[in-house]
């Protein structure tokens, strides 16, 4: 068994549960002392670490890592840092500097990208390193793995916000005759697509999902749009930030992109797909509306945390210790579905190169093909990680 020192950090954005994986692989290296010495946090990920911006995880008190499962955001900070080719020298010298034999990464694809590369290096260099990926992203866009930790969750607050705001939408309709929602998530739908969950009447938001996985065609929204309006009296709209044209412009217009190459939609200002969106109801149908765009929330709110999502989150993080101690490295930790219902899961591993960089869109079975929308499978896949939402009444007569 290889001994020696363990580093873990987080990259990306956060998630509500993405503490809970922190907290399991703290107790876990607390459980191998025979392989792991010390554990330490790099404060705001690799870019941190490459400044020995560290933090002696062992020396925290038994309460407070308990107490990152209830915790959101990411507690050692992040970063969303691009490995150069002069970093790595850089990297391998600090991890002899402190002894460090065990490498844990909490992230996404990109972070992925980022474990395999150091992880490769190393092995190149004749360094003994165990790499091993935990995930994470509230987009649900990793390739390899049932879902995400960290996606039940957000999706949760989509479904509790559309559902919320629909019924508010649904009694001010004298007065706004729509809303646009607007989520997170690049490349994949999602997340908007967990908006549907709030669904139980056909009158019911949303009316209308728009995701990146299919061109965004403005006739054929204002047409949806004019249909729903007709039935229902106003329209829901959610949409993901990504959405694109035909010709892959993004309705948002932006030309922003950060360290890895991806478009930034909302950090550096401008117009949001969901202004767009209300701009075309306002100018085609004179409607008022209003457009509601939450940015990071859904990516941090504790208070709408799904169990079930904490307790993956723990036991992906567990698991990637108890992996690391058995030899293997170089895998991400996988959640498998075992079944729907009840809904019952286990994990697996998939190599880091089969999940970094590339991203894991909707099937086509999970997307209607007559209108903006998505199907029963995709409900079915859903909603056992999204949780029993509240139930509202509303008068019969």
């Amino acid at each position: 068994m290889l001994k020696g020192n363990a580093i873990i950090g987080q990259s990306g954005g956060p998630t509500s549960v993405i503490n809970s994986s922190l907290c399991g692989v703290i107790q876990a290296c607390a459980r191998f002392p025979e392989a792991i010495e010390k554990i330490y946090g790099m404060r705001f990920g690799i870019e941190g670490f490459m400044k020995e911006m560290l933090i002696d995880l062992g020396a925290e008190r038994a309460e407070i890592v308990e107490g990152l499962k209830s915790t959101p955001s990411s507690a050692l900070g992040s970063c969303r840092h691009k490995m150069q080719d002069a970093d790595f020298p850089v990297v391998l010298e600090l991890l002899k500097k402190y002894n460090i034999r065990y490498y844990f990464l909490i992230g996404g694809n990109d972070t992925m990208d980022t474990i395999h590369r150091i992880e490769k290096y190393c092995r190149e260099q004749g360094y003994e390193l165990i790499g091993v990926g935990i995930p994470k992203t509230v987009d649900n866009d990793l390739c390899e793995t049932d879902h995400t930790p960290g996606f039940g969750s957000a999706a949760r607050f989509v479904a509790l916000s559309v559902l919320q705001a629909g019924m508010l939408a649904r009694d001010m309709k004298k007065v706004d005759q729509f809303v646009v929602f607007q989520t997170v998530g690049r490349e994949a739908g999602w997340l908007p697509a967990a908006a549907a969950c709030a669904k139980t009447a056909e009158d019911d938001a949303p009316h209308i999902i728009l995701i990146p996985e299919r061109p965004f065609v403005k006739e054929k929204f204002l047409a949806e749009a004019k249909t729903c309006y007709e039935k229902y009296g106003w329209v829901s709209v959610v949409c993901g930030e990504g959405v694109c044209y035909e010709d892959g412009t993004p309705i948002s217009a932006t030309s922003v992109k950060d360290r890895f190459g991806n478009a930034e939609f909302g950090a550096m200002g401008g117009t949001s797909a969901a202004m767009v969106l209300h701009q075309m109801l306002s100018k085609e149908f004179g409607w008022r509306g209003e457009f509601q765009v939450t940015e990071s929330l859904q990516m941090c709110a504790a208070d709408r945390a799904v169990p079930q999502d904490i307790e993956e989150a723990w036991a992906c993080g567990n698991r990637a210790v108890e992996l690391a101690v058995q030899g293997t490295s170089g895998v991400m930790v996988t959640i498998k579905r075992d079944s729907n219902a009840p809904y019952a899961y286990s994990l697996g591993t998939a190599p880091l190169h089969a999940v970094a960089i590339g991203t894991k869109p909707m099937p086509a079975e999970f997307i209607c093909e007559d209108r903006y929308y998505v199907t029963d499978a995709c409900l079915d896949y859903i909603r056992p990680l999204v949780g029993e939402l509240p139930t509202y009444v509303r008068f019969e007569g």
